[in-house]
C-alpha cells in the first residue's frame, strides 16, 4: 500500500480530507502492528505525504480484515468528497 501526496482540498492544516485519509491509514498500520503478527516494512516521507507499507509475508485473516476496513473507509472519503481529492488504485500482487 502506498499513499502519496496531499489532497488539495484546503490549505495545509485545514485540509479535513487529508486528515481523514491520514488517520485511516495510520490507524490501520497501528492496528496491524498491535493486533496482528504481520511482518511489515513501513517508510514515510512527511514533506511529500508519502506512506509506504509492504507486507514481508502473507498476512493473516485479521490483517486482511483490517486492510478491507481501510479500503471501506477510503471509499467512503471518495464518496463524500469526490475523486478529485483521492484516487484509489488497486493491483494484484
Amino acid at each position: 500500500m502506498t499513499c502519496l501526496g496531499h489532497t488539495g482540498y484546503a490549505d495545509a492544516g485545514e485540509d479535513i480530507v487529508c486528515a481523514a485519509i491520514s488517520m485511516l491509514v495510520i490507524n490501520t498500520i497501528n492496528s496491524l502492528e498491535v493486533l496482528t503478527d504481520a511482518k511489515m516494512q513501513i517508510n514515510t516521507e512527511e514533506d511529500s505525504g508519502m506512506i509506504d507499507l509492504k507486507f514481508q509475508e502473507d498476512i493473516s485473516r485479521d490483517g486482511i480484515l483490517l486492510m478491507d476496513s481501510l479500503i471501506l473507509g477510503l471509499k467512503g472519503v471518495v464518496k463524500q468528497y469526490g475523486k478529485q481529492y483521492l484516487k484509489l488504485k488497486f493491483r494484484e500482487v
